[in-house]
């Protein structure tokens, strides 16, 4: 598409969402963290579809406006569309997302699995600070909605793990 004389491809948009974070977890991009569903160029207008990682979740309008700030500075006619479905899952965290949740202190969601396992204490969530299996919930809420609170019986810190949602 054309911005002025200038063409405007997705990958200069894209980009540039890699530079907008997560407000609760600035560590993550909101490409890491899979929230991006979709981008329409159209002329000299950008629209950016993103699903929320859970319904109610309120750093989506934050995450709107950083969205239209980052673009709209770099000159685009931008536009922001919340899409619901299909439901947003932990399974679209990048690879490297996970391991920048980690680095962060965060335990990443155990892929392929439902959170019942882990939340019962039947799956194993290691500690991001030590990587020692020996941990256990303290409680099934942690920092945030979307995560729990764990502790590591060998290091002996406590660590969110980040809910896996399918």
């Amino acid at each position: 598409m054309v911005k002025g004389l200038i063409t405007i491809s997705n990958e200069e948009v894209r980009e540039t969402l890699r530079s907008v974070t997560d407000p609760e977890i600035p560590v993550l991009s909101i490409m890491d963290m899979g929230i991006i569903r979709d981008i329409d160029i159209n002329d000299k207008k950008v629209n950016v579809q993103i699903t929320p990682t859970y319904t109610g979740c309120p750093a989506m309008d934050t995450i709107a406006m950083d969205i239209r700030i980052a673009l709209d500075t770099k000159g685009y006619d931008t536009s922001v569309e919340l899409v619901l479905s299909p439901a947003w899952t932990t399974d679209w965290i990048t690879p490297q997302g996970r391991k920048n949740l980690e680095a962060y202190g965060i335990a990443p969601p155990l892929e392929g699995h439902l959170d019942k396992g882990a939340l019962l204490g039947e799956r194993v969530v290691s500690c991001p600070q030590c990587k020692s299996t020996n941990t256990s919930m303290i409680s099934q809420f942690g920092s945030t909605a979307c995560k729990a609170l764990f502790k590591c019986h060998e290091c002996l810190e406590p660590f969110d793990y980040f809910k896996c949602l399918k």
